[in-house]
């Protein structure tokens, strides 16, 4: 498709600017946390604290930031959600401790969860041809995610105060940009309530996709929250070896995820990923030198970019007509069951180095055992087969079904 056939590209560049700012946000965090430790005198589990105070809070700030989008709109929720993030970061470059700074990510999440309820459904409202937008979204989210911690390292070198206050200064740029170039899509849809969010999960294919997206995202957060201190590296070579993680994300989602569900489906590419990250796990838990965690790193940076390259679009398809419930529902679970890992991590790693990745691994396991019995529902929503659906009388019913597949019906 010719992409000057699209009459909002402006307001989707910005949304995808901003979307690419506060991921970085998120991922500046990493080669910091060991510094951060060190210079207020706390635990590792303490320090996990900056992650699981912000995903906490941002998983649950999405139900009613989507709420508060069906009564004001879109854009003066996700501009709020941006000054928030701003104001947040700021303030934490002047925290003297882990609960001040605890609590402003907090806030942090709260604002990014006001901005993440909203920014994909804008775009997608937006934009002319769905998949390009949900794959620009994807991209910029990865390379935030390998931005971020080059961005982290390099002015950690400094101080680990600098990354914060940088990244707010980035949000105050974000600001500008959202108030001026976002725009509300021409369709104003009624407001949301409360029970239309959670009737979603009344669809089995959904749930299940759900499952599967819990255990994937509770091991990325044990790989993004716990791995900077189970390496043991300066905050510049933490950084790059972050950037690096990233840059992998980065290819799975740009080069290959999208490719590759043109070829196999998105739900089998959604289960090639699951598995090879499941192997890292193993291999993260097994490892016996520093050499060999940092490829590891990378490689689970790569299946972690084919699995965020579909599953967004999986979730709007089997999500059901209106986007702004399968968005609210979707990333209840996707951030809530992300919630607990790096703090749990920490408190495991008290006990052993390697029993956070293990646990983790069990964790992915079950999410792959949910896979392996429904993805032929899931691919049957979606318009797609499994290569095993042929042996399950129910896929095949499903798929000679006469209704229009969901993820088709935009």
């Amino acid at each position: 498709m010719d992409r000057r056939s699209e009459p909002n590209r402006s307001a989707i560049y910005a949304t995808v600017l901003v979307a690419f700012l506060a991921i970085s946000g998120i991922a500046v965090v990493d080669p910091i946390l060991p510094a951060i430790g060190e210079a207020i005198g706390v635990t590792h589990w303490q320090v996990e604290l900056l992650f699981t105070a912000y995903i906490a809070v941002m998983a649950l700030g999405m139900i009613p930031a989507t709420l508060a989008s069906g009564r004001f709109g879109f854009k003066p929720v996700l501009v709020a959600g941006v000054s928030i993030v701003g104001v947040a970061a700021i303030l934490a470059s002047f925290s003297g401790d882990i609960v001040q700074l605890s609590v402003l990510r907090g806030f942090w999440g709260l604002g990014n969860a006001m901005f993440f309820a909203t920014a994909m459904v804008v775009l997608v409202s937006l934009a002319v041809d769905r998949e390009w937008v949900v794959g620009l979204f994807e991209t910029a989210l990865g390379l935030g995610f390998a931005v971020g911690p080059l961005l982290g390292g390099l002015l950690g070198g400094v101080s680990w105060r600098l990354p914060f206050f940088v990244c707010g200064v980035f949000m105050v740029l974000a600001l500008a940009v959202a108030a001026r170039r976002l725009r509300e899509p021409a369709d104003r849809q009624p407001p949301v309530r409360v029970g239309q969010i959670f009737a979603t999960y009344r669809r089995p294919a959904f749930v299940a996709l759900c499952v599967v997206t819990a255990a994937y995202n509770f091991v990325f957060f044990v790989v993004l929250g716990y791995t900077p201190l189970f390496l043991h590296l300066d905050v510049i070579p933490l950084g790059l070896a972050f950037t690096g993680w990233g840059i992998g994300l980065a290819v799975g989602i740009l080069l290959l995820g999208h490719r590759l569900a043109h070829r196999i489906g998105a739900v089998q590419t959604v289960g090639v990923a699951i598995a090879g990250l499941l192997v890292c796990m193993v291999l993260f838990a097994t490892s016996g030198s520093t050499t060999q965690s940092l490829v590891v790193l990378v490689v689970s940076g790569l299946f972690m970019g084919l699995a965020n390259a579909n599953l967004t679009d999986l979730a709007l398809g089997l999500g059901g007509g209106d986007r702004r419930l399968a968005t609210g529902a979707f990333n209840l679970v996707r951030w809530g069951a992300a919630a607990p890992a790096p703090i749990l991590s920490g408190k495991l790693a008290e006990h052993s180095l390697a029993l956070p990745f293990r646990v983790g691994a069990a964790v992915l396991a079950a999410g792959a055992l949910v896979y392996l019995g429904c993805a032929h529902a899931m691919a049957a929503g979606h318009g797609e087969r499994v290569l095993w659906s042929r042996w399950n009388r129910a896929a095949a019913d499903a798929e000679r079904a006469p209704e229009e597949p969901v993820g088709e019906a935009y």
